[in-house]
């Protein structure tokens, strides 16, 4: 395996030979000037950078030097970038901190304290891909949409790969953002029907009076205003995937009509006379409780039946055992690659915030809250402030002493690496116990992390 790269962006040639000779165990790049270290990001793409801020043209200030900064920041995110400056400019390289540079050191520099700040930035930047290797891991599985640790997540996962093959109807039960859809595109995507259409309408969102036009088309001159033809989202979805969501939000008089497609597979468009088989893969969702619907006389019983041959409860994210810190970490750097910031890193008050909040609005919530706080935040990391969230109560325990023993141990270690971003060395020693006791126990709970 070669040497790691390390770029230096230094225009004074004393100090380029100097940092050369230091960095001997390194393949250094040099650059002069902002073009050049820019050239060189773009051939060599080095995990860490040293910077001048004294660049030229702007040698005795610093202009270009923190736009030299903005630029490798924006173009790889992922960069450590350590500043280097004198004395007089310590107020321009904690502006660089700001803008997200990973560290700074005063010049004249000491070789070995520099030595040590620039093995931590490399040791830092491989733990952070690692971290995103394990986050893409079967990135070509319909499922990896689904990023969990959590035990019921985890049997849900495998009771979708076990039904996509099948053609029972499922019902899909869950909060508000919780991820109805992802499961629903997953059943899809698993099955033999994936090269056809997936389909999706959500029926808490179009009017009544237009919901029956959308779900089954209507012909010419059915109505004023139909001036053609039209197909609707169930025929759209021949040979595919039908995905009905917030199902219990739909009108009883078009319950009846939903029903003969259900039952019989056969559509009529409004202003229709004939018949048109559909073959479609029928998959619906709804965060309310249909039976007491049902009860209320606000939903059909029968349609109720037919669309729940298998029903799947997706839990709450607030019952995902470290699931919020693990999603956090992963729309971190989704976020921070779409608006082409540097990754910032958690405080230990934000872990501990996201830890604690119920997430009512569930993943959905969280994913919003994330990227709100990559975009705001000020500084190389996101504090609880940051967050803006409140503190949440801890549900409570069971009493089987066996349980509480698994179920704690189970949770501790899963919070261990969604803390630690997924290392098991700093995760081992978090817990205090040595790697090997760790991958034991990982292998007797069945929590498995792909190198």
């Amino acid at each position: 395996m070669g040497k790691k790269k390390l770029l230096v962006v230094e225009d004074d040639k004393g100090l380029q030979k100097q940092l050369r000779w230091s960095f001997d165990g390194y393949d250094v790049l040099i650059a002069e000037d902002r073009e050049s270290a820019l050239a060189q990001l773009h051939r060599h793409r080095p995990a860490v950078v040293t910077l001048d801020l004294g660049l030229p043209p702007d040698p005795d200030g610093a202009t270009e030097g923190l736009a030299t900064l903005r630029q490798i920041l924006a173009e790889a995110p992922g960069t450590k970038v350590i500043v280097l400056s004198g004395n007089q400019a310590r107020a321009h390289a904690l502006k660089a901190i700001g803008m997200g540079a990973y560290d700074f050191h005063q010049k004249p520099f000491d070789a070995d304290t520099l030595g040590l700040v620039v093995e931590r930035a490399f040791y830092l930047h491989a733990m952070q891909e690692e971290n995103q290797r394990m986050l893409q891991i079967g990135a070509d599985s319909p499922l990896a949409r689904i990023v969990t640790r959590d035990p019921a997540m985890l049997r849900l996962c495998r009771s979708v790969e076990k039904l996509a093959p099948s053609s029972a109807t499922v019902m899909l039960l869950g909060d508000s953002g919780s991820g109805k859809e992802l499961f629903a595109r997953g059943l899809h995507d698993l099955s033999a029907r994936h090269d056809k259409r997936f389909v999706a309408i959500n029926c808490a969102a179009i009017p009544a009076d237009l919901l029956e036009s959308e779900l089954f088309g209507h012909e010419k001159g059915a109505f004023t205003g139909a001036g053609q033809q039209t197909l609707g989202k169930i025929e759209m979805a021949q040979g595919g995937t039908f995905f009905l969501d917030e199902i219990g939000d739909m009108a009883m008089a078009l319950q009846a009509k939903l029903l003969r497609f259900v039952q019989e597979r056969v559509i009529e468009r409004i202003g229709g006379r004939s018949e048109i088989a559909i073959d479609a893969r029928i998959v619906c969702a709804t965060h309310q409780d249909l039976p007491e619907l049902v009860r209320e006389g606000r939903f059909r019983e029968d349609l109720y039946y037919r669309l729940s041959e298998v029903v799947l409860a997706i839990p709450p994210l607030r019952e995902r055992v470290g699931d919020p810190v693990l999603l956090a970490h992963h729309f971190k750097h989704q976020a921070s690659l779409m608006e082409r910031r540097s990754v910032p890193a958690f405080t230990e008050d934000a872990v501990l915030a996201i830890e604690q909040y119920g997430w009512p609005g569930n993943v959905r919530e969280l994913e919003n809250c994330i990227r709100r706080a990559v975009i705001m935040s000020e500084g190389p990391q996101i504090s609880a402030r940051d967050l803006g969230l409140d503190g949440a109560p801890q549900a409570d325990a069971p009493v089987n002493l066996r349980q509480v023993r698994d179920a704690a141990e189970y949770k501790v270690m899963v919070t261990a690496l969604a803390r630690t971003n997924g290392s098991i060395v700093k995760a081992a020693e978090l817990l205090g116990v040595s790697r090997p006791t760790l991958y034991d126990l990982m292998h007797h709970h069945g929590i498995r992390i792909s190198p």
